[in-house]
C-alpha cells in the first residue's frame, strides 16, 4: 500500500534542515509520497506553551555538539548560523507562496542552504533577496507575495493543523496517524512507511 510521509518543518530549526536532507531518500526507498508542510514554529510554540531549545543554555550547549555529529553521520554540510535566532515569519510565508506558485523546488533548498550551510543573516531582507536572486527567483515578487492573503492563510492553516495534530516542535513527521518528533526518529518513520510499525 502506498503511504505518505508528511514532513512539518520551519527553516529556523537546524534539526529540520538535517532531517530534510534525508526525507526524500526515505520516501524514495519506501515508495512513499513526500509532502513537505511549512509551518510557523513560533506559532506552534505559542499555542503549546513550548519554547526553543536554544532558550535553555544546557540544551543549547549540548546541541552544539549533537548537530554537527548528525551532519557528519548523514554526510551533509552544516554550520550553526551565527545570526540565530532568526524570525522566520517571512521565510515561512515565502515557502507557502512558493508552494502555491509552483516554485518550491527552487525556493526550499536555497533557504535551508543559506540558513544552515552558508550562515547567511536571513533577518536581513537584503540578504534574503540576494539568496532568492541567486536561486533564479524574483525577490521583489516574493517580497510582495508574502503580504497576500492567500499566502498568509495557507501558512496559518498549516500551523493550526500542526497544533491540532499534536505537534509541539520541529521537525515532526506523520505516517498516517503516527507522529514522529525529531530528526532522530527518522529510522522509525521509515519503519512505519514499510508497514513495520502498527
Amino acid at each position: 500500500m502506498a503511504r505518505t510521509l508528511e514532513f512539518y518543518f520551519d527553516y529556523g530549526s537546524p534539526y529540520s534542515y538535517l532531517a530534510d536532507t534525508q526525507v526524500e531518500t526515505i520516501a524514495r526507498r519506501t515508495g512513499a509520497t513526500l509532502v513537505r508542510k511549512p509551518m510557523l514554529l513560533g506559532g506552534v510554540f505559542k499555542a503549546t506553551g513550548n519554547s526553543s531549545p536554544a532558550a535553555l543554555e544546557q540544551k543549547s550547549r549540548w546541541s552544539s555538539f549533537d548537530m554537527p555529529m548528525w551532519a557528519k553521520h548523514y554526510g551533509v554540510p552544516f554550520q550553526r548560523n551565527p545570526f540565530f535566532p532568526v524570525n522566520t515569519l517571512a521565510l515561512m510565508r515565502g515557502a507557502a507562496a512558493a508552494q502555491i506558485d509552483g516554485l518550491f523546488e527552487r525556493y526550499h533548498p536555497a533557504i535551508f542552504k543559506a540558513m544552515w550551510v552558508d550562515g547567511r543573516n536571513l533577518n536581513d531582507i537584503n540578504e534574503v533577496a540576494a539568496v532568492l536572486t541567486a536561486a533564479g527567483l524574483d525577490a521583489a515578487k516574493f517580497g510582495s507575495r508574502i503580504q497576500d492573503q492567500d499566502v498568509k492563510d495557507r501558512l496559518k492553516a498549516t500551523t493550526d493543523e500542526a497544533v491540532a495534530r499534536g505537534i509541539f516542535g520541529a521537525p515532526t513527521s506523520f505516517v498516517g496517524d503516527m507522529m514522529f518528533f525529531g530528526n532522530d526518529r527518522l529510522p522509525f518513520v521509515e519503519m512505519a512507511l514499510k508497514g513495520e510499525l502498527k
